[in-house]
Formats: structure tokens, sequence, C-alpha cells
């Protein structure tokens, strides 16, 4: 009896078995989430089905696929169209003894063994210019789009198998929850921000990274500051400098130290708040850039705005002086960092009794708010002015 010949689908075919969806169903979905993103791009049943059979209509093998639907699989599946083509070769007599779960698990551990040095790259890439572009626009329209990619990368993650290439893809996970936890908090979504937070935690520990750990720390303790357990904020930023201690890119050492200054201000500790500031100024390399902490944007600017950020929040007249001196140099690309300086300004110039300047300055707050969707800091303005 001749035995019958292996039957080959591409990677897109066992991804495709494993939701368990039909080619009629994914073009649905594909269609949908192209909307959904601003894709022009169609994606109809009979390609899907030339997808996950690595086959042309005439039967020859599909070598390359449109640009646009390269965008749009590459979106939906965060794995490169090369590899989503390859094809994966299965034994039809074993795989007869095989439930669903075994077949699903098979397809995971296929999708899994795809990710690979150009993968993780490409996801890092496509984070690099979320943050860019939320530093711009803001959150509003970018948060739904990283959530999925951190639920995608989750998945990736549990059926990697190569350890060097786990601690590469956690290294991104732990970056972009980080992302998704400031930007949840700009949205006013408090609960969200900590759990991508806390998500940014563990994914830091699977790569390894202290100094990842205490990045994502914190930002933690941002949302602590924001609920107002200003103490346990405090905690936690002391946390984080001791575990990223003679382990962290000096930039991140830096940074973790201005972070603990504006906790203590916080909590009333101007001078330990001062002493922290004055440590963050030592600490802060003459480059700004640093290929070990490429997840911060972070300079004697910034350092200068935390600062002022802090002194407005123990109510010193000084941090006019110094929000209005780095309001001058700031990149107005940091749209977003401009309000919040701007928030800071109407706090202490409200509380020094000067309302009308501070009424100026809000005016302008409002708009910046508005145009990149903070509902934090619309709500920090209430906060002022009711």
């Amino acid at each position: 009896m001749t035995p019958e010949p292996k039957r080959e689908r591409t990677l897109f075919g066992e991804l495709l078995r494993q939701r368990g969806q039909t080619a009629e169903e994914f073009s649905e979905d594909a269609e949908r989430f192209a909307r959904e993103h601003g894709l022009n791009a169609t994606l109809g049943p009979r390609h899907v089905q030339r997808l996950a059979t690595g086959k042309r209509a005439d039967g020859k093998p599909l070598t390359s696929v449109r640009p646009v639907t390269r965008r749009l699989l590459e979106a939906m599946l965060s794995l490169p169209v090369d590899q989503l083509l390859k094809p994966i070769a299965a034994e039809p007599q074993a795989a007869e003894g095989w439930t669903a779960e075994a077949l699903e698990l098979r397809a995971r551990i296929a999708s899994g063994r795809a990710v690979d040095r150009q993968t993780v790259s490409l996801l890092q890439q496509k984070l690099d210019l979320t943050r860019v572009i939320d530093r711009r626009l803001g959150a509003s329209a970018l948060l739904g789009e990283l959530r999925a990619q951190i639920d995608q990368m989750w998945q990736l993650l549990a059926v990697v198998l190569d350890h060097r290439t786990r601690v590469s893809l956690a290294e991104v996970l732990a970056d972009a929850s980080t992302l998704a936890g400031w930007q949840s908090l700009d949205q006013g979504q408090i609960n969200e921000s900590w759990k991508h937070y806390e998500q940014a935690r563990s994914a830091a520990r699977v790569a390894e990274s202290e100094a990842l750990e205490a990045y994502a720390c914190a930002g933690q303790a941002v949302v602590l500051l924001d609920i107002g357990d200003t103490e346990s904020a405090v905690e936690l930023t002391t946390y984080a400098r001791a575990i990223a201690a003679d382990k962290s890119p000096a930039l991140l050492s830096a940074w973790l130290s201005a972070g603990h200054g504006e906790a203590l201000a916080a909590n009333g500790d101007r001078k330990g708040s001062a002493d922290a500031f004055e440590e963050a100024s030592r600490a802060l390399p003459r480059e700004s850039a640093d290929v070990d902490a490429r997840y911060l944007v972070f300079d004697r600017t910034h350092l200068a705005r935390w600062r002022g950020s802090a002194l407005a929040r123990v109510g010193d007249p000084e941090a006019v002086t110094v929000i209005a001196d780095v309001l001058d140099r700031l990149d107005p690309t940091f749209a977003r960092a401009e309000t919040a300086l701007r928030v800071d300004l109407v706090r202490v110039l409200a509380a020094t009794g000067q309302r009308e300047e501070a009424s100026a300055h809000a005016e302008r707050a409002r708009l910046l708010a508005a145009q990149v969707g903070s509902k934090r800091q619309r709500r920090r303005l209430d906060a002022v002015f009711g």
C-alpha cells in the first residue's frame, strides 16, 4: 500500500488551524482589522486559502504577497510574512491519534519556532515608532493596538523554546507593557495601568533584567502618586533604585533618582527630594542616548522638567522659574510633556495667588490636553480650578 503523502501547509495555515477559523472567517477579521487601523488592504477568502497552502491558483508555489497584504498580516500576527509563508509539513498517519489540543499545541510551538532575532527586531522597531507617535499625538489612538501587540507577544513567549530568543522577546514585552502602563494612566485608566506595570515586571524577570524591572517599578510608583499613596511611592522608588544599583545604565540610574525625588516631594520631604535630584544630576551622562536604555528619553532638560514638577508639588515659588526655563528649551514634539509642565505651572501659580496668570496657562494646557487626549492632565487642571 502506497503511504499517504505528507500534507503541506504554511505556518500561516497552521496558525489559521490553531485559531479554528475558516478562510472566510479570517477574511472578515482581516478586513475589520484593516478598517480599524487605517490600512488600505483587503484579503478575500481565496487569497487566505492560497496563503494557508502556499500555492497559487495554478498550483505553483506562492512566493510573494503585495506590500499592503504584507503590512496587514504582519500587523495582525506580529510575524514577518516570510516566516508565515514557510511550509510546515505534518505526518497524516501520526496526526490521526492526536487530540485537538495536541494539534493546537503543535501549531503554537511551530509559531514560536518561527520567532527569531529578525522577528524580535521588527517588534522592537514597531514599539519604538509607537513611542514616538505617542509623545507627539498622545495615547488615545494607539493604546488598543499596543494592547493587542502585547497580548500577541505573551502568546508567543509561552511557546518560544530557545532561551536567548525568549529573553530578547521578554525585553520587548517589558518595554511595551511599561509604555501601555503610562498610556493607560494618561487615559485615566488607573487599574489597567497598574496591571500593565505588573505585566512589565513579570516580563522583566523572564528577561533576567533588573534594569527593566526597576524601570517598571518607577512607572508603577507614578500610579501610586496619582491615587495619593505617597508613602508607598517612596518605598517603591527606593526598591527600584536598590535592585538597579550597579547593574543599570547610567541614564537609567539618573532617571530613577529623579523619579525618587518626585515621590519624596509628593510625600513632603523637601530635603530628601533636593538630594535625590542632585544625585540624578551627578549620575546623568553627558550623552543622553544609551543603547542599553533605548526606552528612555532623558537629558538635562527633562531632569529640570521633573525637578520643576517636584518643586510645584511642594508649592515652592522657584518652580515658576524652573518650569518657564524648561518650556523655552523643550523639544516641541514632546506635546504631552509640555501639557504636564503647564499644568504644574498652573498649580504653583494658583497656590501663590497669581490666579490671572494661572488662568492664561490653564487655557493653553487645556488646549494641549485636548490635542493629545490626556484625561489625566484635564483631571489635574480641574483639581485646581474646578
